[in-house]
C-alpha cells in the first residue's frame, strides 16, 4: 500500500512542520525577522533560530508568538509534538526519550558526565562528538538534545532531581569558557523551584551507583521505571523489585551528598576556580 500522501504538502516531521508553520506566519503578516522580534518583544535571533530548526524555543516564547499571530494552541501544540519526537535520537534512546517526555518526576545520578538536561550546547557537543556523529548530524543531535531542556520549563514542569559526582565537577571541558559557561547554566537553572542539584563529594568515600548513570521517571500512572546508560548503550528497567532496588542505593547516595544550599556554593566556588585560572 503506498504510503499517504500529505495534503497540505508540507513536512510531516514534527520538527520540520513547526519551523515551517513559523515561516509561513510571518511571511503572511509581511514581517522581518528583526520586526517580529520587537514586536514581539524576543530577540530576532531566537526566531531565526526556531524558523531554521536550530531550536525550538521555550513554551513562554510560543505563546507569546500564538497571541500575536491570532493561532490560540496551534503552535504550541506543534512545539510539544515536535519537543517530544522520539524519531530525532538515535533508535535505541526513543523509548527513553518518550518516557521523559511524559514524567511528571524525573531523579537522576551521574557519575561521570552532566545529565542531558543540564549540558549546555558546548559540552553536549564535545559528549556526543565522541561518537559517530560529525558535520550536520552531530550539529541536529546537539540540537536535539538542547531542545529537551525545554521539558525543565512552564507550570507544569516536572520535578528534576539531579546527583552528581564531584568527578564531574572535575572533569573540565577543553575550552576554559565553554567550561565557565556550563557552570554557570548550573547555577542558573538550579534557581528554578522545581529543579534541585546535589552533589556527593569525593570524601564520602565508596558508594553504590559509583559508576552507574541512571534516571528514575514517574509517568502519570504512578508507576516508576528507570533508565541505565553506559558511554555506548541504555537500557529500560521497568521490573518492579530490581527498580525498588536501584531506588534504594539512590535514596543511600542522595544521603551522602550535600545539601543543595551547599551544593551550589561548591559548584559556585569551582566556577570561581576556573574563572582565577590563567590561560594558557
Amino acid at each position: 500500500m503506498p504510503a499517504r500522501r500529505a495534503v497540505t504538502g508540507r513536512s510531516q516531521e514534527p520538527r520540520k512542520r513547526f519551523a515551517e508553520e513559523l515561516r509561513s506566519l510571518r511571511a503572511e503578516r509581511g514581517l522581518t525577522l528583526r520586526k517580529l522580534g520587537d514586536v514581539v518583544g524576543w530577540d530576532w535571533s531566537l526566531f531565526s533560530k526556531m524558523e531554521n530548526g536550530e531550536t525550538l524555543g521555550g513554551p513562554e516564547v510560543v505563546q507569546a508568538l500564538d497571541q500575536y499571530y491570532g493561532t490560540p494552541g496551534l503552535l504550541l501544540t506543534l512545539w510539544e509534538m515536535a519537543l517530544v519526537d522520539p524519531t530525532q535520537f538515535k533508535e535505541q534512546y526513543r523509548r527513553y526519550m518518550t518516557l521523559e517526555s511524559e514524567a511528571i518526576s524525573l531523579r537522576h545520578y551521574a557519575p561521570y558526565l552532566l545529565p542531558g538536561l543540564l549540558q549546555t550546547k558546548a559540552y553536549a557537543h564535545t559528549v556526543l562528538g565522541w561518537g559517530s556523529f560529525e558535520g550536520e548530524e552531530l550539529t541536529r543531535q546537539v540540537e536535539a538534545r538542547w531542545g529537551r531542556h525545554a521539558l525543565l520549563e512552564g507550570e507544569d514542569a516536572p520535578s528534576f532531581r539531579a546527583i552528581i559526582s564531584e568527578t564531574v565537577l572535575r572533569t573540565r571541558l577543553p575550552v576554559r569558557a565553554e567550561w565557565q559557561e556550563q557552570l554557570e547554566h548550573l547555577l542558573t537553572v538550579g534557581e528554578r523551584r522545581n529543579v534541585t542539584i546535589q552533589v556527593v563529594l569525593h570524601s564520602a568515600g565508596l558508594y553504590a551507583l559509583g559508576n552507574t548513570h541512571v534516571m528514575f521517571l514517574k509517568p502519570t500512572d504512578g508507576r516508576t521505571v528507570a533508565w541505565l546508560e553506559t558511554s555506548h548503550s541504555g537500557q529500560v528497567v521497568e521490573e518492579t523489585a530490581a527498580v525498588n532496588r536501584l531506588q534504594l542505593r539512590y535514596d543511600f547516595v542522595r544521603d551522602l551528598a550535600l545539601s543543595p544550599a551547599d551544593s551550589r556554593k561548591f559548584i559556585m566556588k569551582t566556577l570561581e576556580e576556573a574563572s582565577c585560572e590563567p590561560s594558557i
